[in-house]
């Protein structure tokens, strides 16, 4: 089901996504001082072509650095990228067949409003302590 569902998702909204990010990471790269901020966008590009069987984590190293480039992503780029992803997936719960999708887009909205110090793992690999960044079910199936 994951693979029908990344085959669906890469074709109709991942790969454009993806490109979108990729780009503004690269823009944001330009400078030194945008490079952590090109790589959190490169980490919601990889994101957005494969999301179905992956979730957000917390990560446990952070810091007053992480706050701060945190706070400097949602003045900056967050609010708008989460507005959308938002919008996005409450779109898509309308019908029974878009809600998976609803969920991933609900995914990368927590994760592009707060990208610092967050993980991308696969639900195989994730750890018994993790924190999840959201209150939606990865995966509705698996309990």
């Amino acid at each position: 089901m994951r693979t029908i569902g990344n085959i669906l998702w890469f074709i109709f909204a991942g790969v454009w996504l993806a490109l979108g990010y990729a780009l503004a990471g690269l823009v944001m790269c330009i400078t030194i001082i945008g490079i952590p901020f090109g790589v959190q966008a490169f980490k919601l590009a990889a994101f957005t072509l494969w999301p179905f069987g992956k979730t957000v984590v917390r990560s446990s190293d952070g810091g007053c650095l992480e706050v701060g480039a945190n706070v400097v992503w949602f003045v900056l780029f967050g609010w708008e990228i989460f507005l959308a992803h938002l919008a996005a997936g409450l779109l898509l719960c309308i019908t029974i067949i878009g809600i998976p999708f609803g969920i991933q887009a609900f995914k990368l909205s927590v994760l592009s409003l707060w990208p610092f110090g967050r993980s991308i793992v696969h639900l195989d690999d994730l750890p018994a302590n993790a924190v999840v960044s959201y209150a939606v079910p990865a995966d509705p199936t698996q309990k």
